[in-house]
């Protein structure tokens, strides 16, 4: 199977590598459009800003290559964000694959911190990303910014309030958690999306 990891300037793409490889995939690490567009799976990783990073895919044509993908698609963390139309962080147009805002965590009490870190349940959870899920499922979040629920909304986790740990639309998947280091969970999330 060939699995393209998209290279561009946010971290986290060697967790992801080294993921895959624990499932005995050897995926390609690239920024070349023909490379990305010929791989039977994509992934779109990201820990870093919106608008910086939105930025540079714009100048590297990035951003029109993602939406005109038709294979499988996984968007992590940030990668998911940008997946959105529009971003409070650095207040920026993303890509709108998913027609739903990202917005900035807001404290309502006293003792919840931001950026939520840590491990939290996932809940009505859809197929076929969770596939064989219970209710008791655990995955690891980093974030500080988050997607409302929505009519994409494939998983919900409650920090604050409810929100979307997962999305889904065609052949566009998205995890806010990050599934490369939620364990066997998330094992069984990277092998669902790479049977998909």
């Amino acid at each position: 199977m060939n699995v393209a990891i998209i290279q561009y300037n946010a971290g986290n793409v060697c967790s992801v590598e080294y993921a895959l490889r624990r499932l005995g995939v050897e995926p390609v690490l690239t920024d070349d459009k023909e490379l990305i567009r010929q791989a039977d799976k994509v992934i779109f990783p990201g820990v870093g800003e919106a608008a910086t990073t939105m930025h540079y895919l714009r100048l590297q044509g990035l951003d029109e290559l993602i939406k005109s993908l038709r294979q499988p698609v996984l968007g992590i963390c940030l990668g998911m964000q940008l997946m959105c139309n529009h971003s409070e962080e650095g207040n920026v147009d993303c890509l709108g694959i998913f027609d739903v805002p990202v917005r900035r965590f807001v404290p309502v009490e006293e003792g919840t911190k931001v950026p939520h870190m840590g491990w939290n349940t996932l809940e009505k959870v859809h197929e076929p990303l969770f596939k064989g899920f219970s209710k008791e499922e655990n995955v690891y979040f980093v974030h500080s910014f988050y997607v409302p629920v929505n009519s994409y909304t494939a998983a919900v986790t409650d920090y604050i309030h409810p929100f979307s740990a997962a999305l889904h639309k065609d052949n566009f998947f998205a995890t806010q958690f990050h599934p490369e280091k939620s364990g066997p969970v998330g094992e069984r999330i990277l092998r669902n999306f790479l049977s998909l």
